[in-house]
């Protein structure tokens, strides 16, 4: 197996990962990075981006990753396709990352911004809508600006699905509001919070068969589970509300993670629980899985870095 060893590893390229390597490379630390499975994150495959700060006209997901990857790559980072496939994080200075199985990195710090990934219901069509900038999304903080004044639908029960429901119901005409059982999961704020705002029509014991449309959303088939009644409700968003599942397994034998999976790090900090290992981004993030609250952490994680090494004397 080929080894080769370096000062700062980051794995995983989304806006959390390039400004790591931004903030590293700049330092002169000569940062490595794997891309991962996606390489760019969850934004490319976002359409139009028009929250994140110096972009007055909005952007595209993919082409915004570009120009975090260019700016990165001017300050010298080592940009590599790949993805950790084993780690050991055992030795401090001197953790070893395994990629594609065939080549192992030791690393004096390890910078992970692996992301997470929304979970979908699996419908064709929703693939299809979503993978095509269709009207179908995972993010209603992100992308309900677009369905100002129209119906929209969203699946969930917990949490984030009632919080969701609120923030779309103060921009859209109608939202409803999809729960496969006949109870939420939501606490009781959330679920009073839902229910008290009048252009949120609930939908219990609903199941989703199809989304409808071509170029766009255009309705939704619903299923009732009790009296397997079929309906169709127009709508021209559809929003998934179902979790999130952080790429942390590999990690779970040395770092710690709460009960969703998200790794722990330090309050105000980056760092976990491994000395020289760093997390930013979604990976240890549930409640705010923004592009700007990613970026900021993985300036974070940089910084920390920078100066473990510092005061390890390693760099």
């Amino acid at each position: 197996m080929a080894q080769e060893q370096v000062d700062v590893l980051i794995l995983g390229s989304g806006p959390a990962g390039y400004t790591a390597a931004i903030y590293a490379a700049r330092a002169g630390l000569k940062p490595m990075m794997y891309q991962g499975g996606q390489p760019g994150g969850q934004l490319t495959i976002t359409t139009d981006v028009e929250n994140f700060p110096g972009y007055p006209e909005g952007i595209q997901g993919p082409e915004m990753m570009e120009d975090f990857r260019k700016q990165a790559e001017r300050f010298g980072l080592d940009n590599r396709y790949g993805m950790a496939t084993k780690v050991d994080f055992s030795t401090p200075g001197a953790h070893k990352v395994t990629i594609d199985d065939t080549i192992e990195i030791t690393a004096k710090t390890v910078i992970i911004a692996t992301g997470a990934s929304a979970k979908w219901l699996g419908l064709e069509n929703e693939t299809r809508l979503r993978m095509n900038a269709g009207g179908v999304s995972a993010c209603a903080v992100c992308d309900g600006f677009f369905f100002r004044k129209q119906d929209v639908a969203i699946v969930g029960a917990g949490d984030t699905a009632c919080e969701e429901a609120h923030y779309l119901s103060k921009l859209c005409n109608k939202v409803y509001m999809l729960v496969r059982r006949d109870e939420f999961r939501a606490s009781q704020i959330m679920q009073n919070r839902v229910k008290n705002t009048p252009n949120i029509e609930i939908l219990f014991n609903t199941e989703t068969l199809e989304v409808l449309g071509e170029d766009g959303v255009t309705g939704a088939r619903l299923k009732n589970t009790k009296n397997n009644e079929e309906t169709t409700i127009d709508v021209t968003g559809f929003f998934v509300a179902i979790g999130h599942q952080p790429n942390t397994q590999i990690f779970a034998d040395y770092l710690t993670l709460d009960e969703a999976g998200y790794i722990e790090t330090e309050k105000g900090s980056s760092r976990t629980n491994i000395e020289g290992v760093f997390a930013c981004g979604d990976a240890q993030d549930k409640i705010y899985r923004q592009a700007v609250t990613a970026a900021g952490s993985g300036c974070m994680a940089a910084l920390d870095a920078e100066r473990y090494l510092a005061a390890q004397g390693l760099h």
